[in-house]
């Protein structure tokens, strides 16, 4: 008896391939800025890494932690929300941040921090701030 065909496995697709499918379903306007907002996170330290979490494009930090409970979010930084043609960044652990840029809402009961941004001339006016955060919030993790 001669075998069957053989099965070939699809190859699953990494964290940023699933990142990139995501973005490139968005309507034009938002996918451009999602684009831009994430080069500008990633590029801000190699340790960044992506991933669709929460059914949105998120970044977290990627280098090693000291064990932790996964409900504190302790590695998430960065949830991008699209809500009523704006973008949402949400901060899971963002009160943590002390954001003398003011770019960031007040801080929720659960710890949550949010940036509004409108537009794409609006991330541009931003994006020094946001990486100051960024940069702030990788400055509070524990590793």
């Amino acid at each position: 008896m001669e075998p069957g065909p053989q099965k070939t496995k699809t190859p699953k697709k990494t964290d940023t391939e699933l990142v990139t499918d995501h973005i490139n379903q968005l309507e034009a306007g938002a996918r451009e800025i999602v684009l831009a907002l994430r080069q500008i996170i990633l590029s801000v330290d190699d340790e960044i890494a992506e991933q669709i979490k929460w059914n949105s494009p998120s970044f977290y930090y990627g280098g090693e932690m000291k064990p932790f409970d996964p409900k504190e979010y302790k590695r998430d930084m960065v949830v991008c929300n699209l809500h009523r043609g704006k973008i949402l960044l949400v901060f899971p652990t963002g009160a943590r941040i002390n954001d003398t840029a003011g770019i960031m809402g007040g801080k929720y009961t659960d710890g949550r921090r949010i940036v509004n941004i409108k537009d794409l001339a609006d991330l541009h006016k931003k994006e020094a701030a946001l990486r100051t955060v960024i940069k702030l919030w990788l400055a509070s993790i524990e590793k």
